[in-house]
């Protein structure tokens, strides 16, 4: 398990200290993957390395599998070498001068107390059948495609038997397609070795298909933190909800309540939707619709949660096509549709809106 307590960490800049961790707590169970998910600068990276021991942190504490490694008020702060933990760097860090087995073999060669040499070689292939490198122990280094580096970077990470794996980016430096295919194999490799792990990632596709829970940070705080799919459905804030699959957030005005549901006009005119959100008559509040959640038609819909528009553009991606409506009152939504639903630029729709939520309005909404 991983206690994280009250974190926070400030640098040093020209302007005084910036605060990048401030009272940051989670908790992380035995052989749970969780997920520190944000965007640049939020602090996410920051963390790992202070659960590393790579950077010491102002106050708080840490707690790995039992055993403080870092408490500010109690002068505690283990070495990142003493700490029960193994790294995957965003670079993997592997050596060139040294071929897959030897790179996998040096945490065990440098331990101490001394591992003995056949414990040593039969550790290391062990770990190497696990990833799928066993026939490739003798590649040197610079042989190695990215997918190969990481799956070294990994064995050589989990050869000490830690009790906690901290993975940086793990996936940041592969093309698309590899980046899949290796994302279904971590996350099955930290599966079946049942290992506790943490890791960072910008992506969110990475931390709701690998991550049991996953927590949004953002400018040092942690926002929000639950299931990929509470996460992902009940966004707790506009940041959360426009990091985590691209909301197209709307403002709107209650115009009355009925119990649970509030009767929410958007801006710019349109329907009245029905929304169960806590919110008083008057109150201006955001509108969730997920792009997913969208259905588009050339023919007039009747019924509620309706709107029309225009297509004002189209990416084809594939499996699916992102479209921008324009609608009345200078509002534009991206919708996405299969990729057989092919309207052209300037085509009348109706939208028909599956799932709206409401979201108490923290800051004013971007991109709408």
């Amino acid at each position: 398990m991983l206690t994280v307590t009250r974190l926070e960490k400030s640098f040093a800049t020209e302007d005084g200290p910036l605060r990048v961790i401030d009272g940051v707590s989670f908790t992380v169970p035995d052989g749970q993957c969780y997920a520190l998910l944000g965007p640049s600068g939020c602090g996410k990276t920051t963390t790992l390395r202070c659960v590393a021991g790579l950077e010491e942190p102002d106050a708080g504490r840490i707690e790995i599998a039992g055993t403080v490694v870092y408490d500010s008020a109690a002068r505690i702060a283990v070495p990142t070498n003493q700490r029960p933990i193994g790294i995957v760097f965003q670079s993997y860090a592997i050596w060139p001068h040294f071929d897959v087995f030897e790179n996998v073999a040096y945490p065990l060669r440098v331990a101490r107390p001394r591992i003995a040499r056949g414990e040593i070689e039969d550790r290391v292939m062990a770990v190497l059948d696990l990833v799928g490198m066993r026939d490739l122990a003798k590649r040197p280094a610079p042989r190695l495609s990215g997918g190969q580096q990481q799956r070294v970077a990994l064995a050589r990470a989990i050869v000490r038997r830690p009790k906690l794996l901290l993975l940086d980016e793990p996936l940041s430096n592969l093309d698309a397609r590899l980046r899949d295919y290796m994302r279904k194999e971590l996350a099955d490799l930290i599966e079946r070795i049942g290992i506790t792990a943490l890791f960072v990632t910008h992506d969110q596709a990475e931390a709701l298909s690998l991550a049991q829970r996953v927590a949004v940070m953002n400018e040092g705080h942690l926002i929000q933190e639950g299931a990929p799919r509470e996460v992902y459905s009940a966004p707790a804030t506009a940041f959360v909800a426009e990091f985590i699959g691209g909301s197209n957030i709307v403002e709107g005005r209650v115009a009355s309540r009925n119990d649970a549901r509030a009767q929410v006009a958007l801006q710019g005119g349109g329907p009245v939707f029905e929304i169960d959100m806590e919110a008083t008559p008057g109150e201006t509040v955001n509108v969730l619709f997920r792009p997913e959640g969208i259905r588009l038609s050339t023919t007039p819909v009747e019924g509620g949660n309706v709107l029309s528009g225009t297509i004002s553009a189209s990416i084809f991606t594939g499996s699916v096509i992102d479209y921008t409506v324009a609608l009345a009152g200078g509002l534009r939504l991206r919708v996405i549709a299969p990729s057989d639903q092919q309207f052209e630029r300037g085509t009348a729709v109706w939208l028909t809106v599956r799932d709206v939520r409401g979201l108490k309005r923290e800051h004013p909404p971007s991109g709408t």
